[in-house]
């Protein structure tokens, strides 16, 4: 009997036709008929052994990311206060003078049948991107649905500064005051990333020092770039020693570069993976990590293309003296990135196969997210059962909580 079920199980290995005929002559090289039968089900008995391992990993890594409890490092906010400040800078805005090209469909929605060619312009409307309706209770409620515990809220692109330095000082203020109160109402729900005034360097100082000494915020946003200015820019040196000091975890989304955008192209769409790629190169490039080894920084959208083109950076070392291609890929690896809008099965091999374990954090990018490419995309994620797997039991919420431990149950 106990022969009989490890030859069905052994079908996956062997066919019932070459068994058969394996068995069926007197002998293999001199060995019995009985021999043989039983060196076969020895060979089946460990593939299945390994099968059924293999299948207990994969039931792991699903039950891990599909589990209640996530922590979601990548949710926004937009606030009323920020819908005001954006309709008085008006075209200002986009920071670094990008604006809204006709061509394609760039709204909110962009599988709607209604979506139409005009270029979407106004104070809802950023590099041809609609932006969504929020509020506190839409948050949880969308949390609750998706199995989300706790929310990381940042502001998006534009940022805060339209051209006015004693303004954006006001504003991030005043966004982060908000941010802060909201987690004292709901600790468990949410968390804040402070929001600073780039590029006024000084009052960005300032502010992240009071964000995190004095609101707690669990960390701080940084854009891709400040009006054109990278992240390994030396503007930003006095900030990132204020946050080494601090080992705060930096959250670092992109916004729009100061290139044209191309019609029917919305700057979220196509521009925001590129941005995040050139300005995590000029960072490792330009030595932050070798000068602040305990900054911990997040990218979103599971760091736009470095993981897949990883390697070809490493050539940075030849254009700036101090690095070598060993360094530049060490650094590169210190990232952290999150799986916003990209955990899909063409991408997740290239980013398990390059994130360190423990660097790779669930993100939802809600609202701007489409509900509908979430649910795409966390479908993705826990059915995915290619190379690595087995590290994704950890994305929804342990990885998390190593960069969080306040919320460490």
């Amino acid at each position: 009997m106990q022969s009989m079920h490890l030859f069905s199980l052994c079908t996956n290995v062997f066919s019932a036709g070459t068994f058969r005929r394996s068995v069926g002559r007197r002998g293999v090289a001199g060995v019995s008929t009985l021999t043989y039968t039983r060196h076969l089900l020895d060979r089946c008995k460990i593939r299945t052994v390994r099968l059924c391992a293999t299948k207990k990993r994969r039931r792991e890594h699903l039950e891990g990311v599909t589990m209640s409890g996530k922590i979601d490092v990548h949710q926004h906010l937009l606030p009323p206060r920020y819908f005001e400040a954006l309709a008085a800078a008006g075209s200002l805005m986009t920071g670094s003078g990008a604006q809204a090209v006709a061509g394609g469909s760039a709204q909110w929605n962009p599988w709607a049948e209604s979506g139409g060619t005009a270029a979407r312009q106004g104070p809802r409307t950023v590099g041809g991107w609609q932006m969504p309706e929020w509020d506190p209770q839409s948050a949880i409620s969308m949390m609750d649905a998706t199995g989300i515990e706790t929310g990381i809220l940042s502001i998006s692109a534009p940022g805060v500064h339209f051209g006015d330095d004693a303004a954006a000082r006001g504003l991030a203020r005043e966004l982060n005051d908000y941010q802060a109160e909201l987690v004292r109402e709901h600790p468990d729900r949410f968390g804040h990333f402070a929001v600073l005034p780039l590029p006024d360097f000084d009052g960005a100082v300032a502010e992240a020092v009071r964000a995190l000494d004095e609101l707690h915020a669990d960390g701080v946003l940084l854009l891709s770039n400040a009006h054109g200015r990278y992240l390994g820019d030396p503007a930003y040196e006095p900030l990132w020693t204020e946050l080494a000091a601090r080992s705060a975890v930096v959250f670092v989304h992109p916004t729009a570069p100061p290139i044209q955008q191309l019609p029917g192209m919305p700057t979220a769409l196509l521009d925001f993976p590129f941005d995040t790629t050139r300005t995590a190169v000029d960072l490792v490039a330009h030595g932050v990590f070798d000068r602040h080894p305990d900054l911990r920084i997040i990218l979103s959208h599971a760091g736009g293309f470095l993981p897949y083109a990883a390697d070809r950076f490493s050539a940075a070392a030849m254009f700036n003296p101090g690095t070598t291609p060993e360094s530049i890929q060490a650094g590169l690896r210190k990232f952290y990135f999150d799986t916003a809008l990209s955990s899909s099965p063409t991408s997740l091999p290239s980013l398990l196969a390059f994130a360190e374990p423990g660097h790779i954090l669930y993100g939802s990018d809600f609202p701007y997210a489409h509900p509908e490419w979430t649910a795409r995309f966390d479908r993705s994620l826990a059915i995915y059962d290619g190379p690595g797997a087995e590290r994704l039991g950890e994305v929804s919420r342990s990885a998390a909580e190593r960069l969080f431990p306040r919320l460490v149950k």
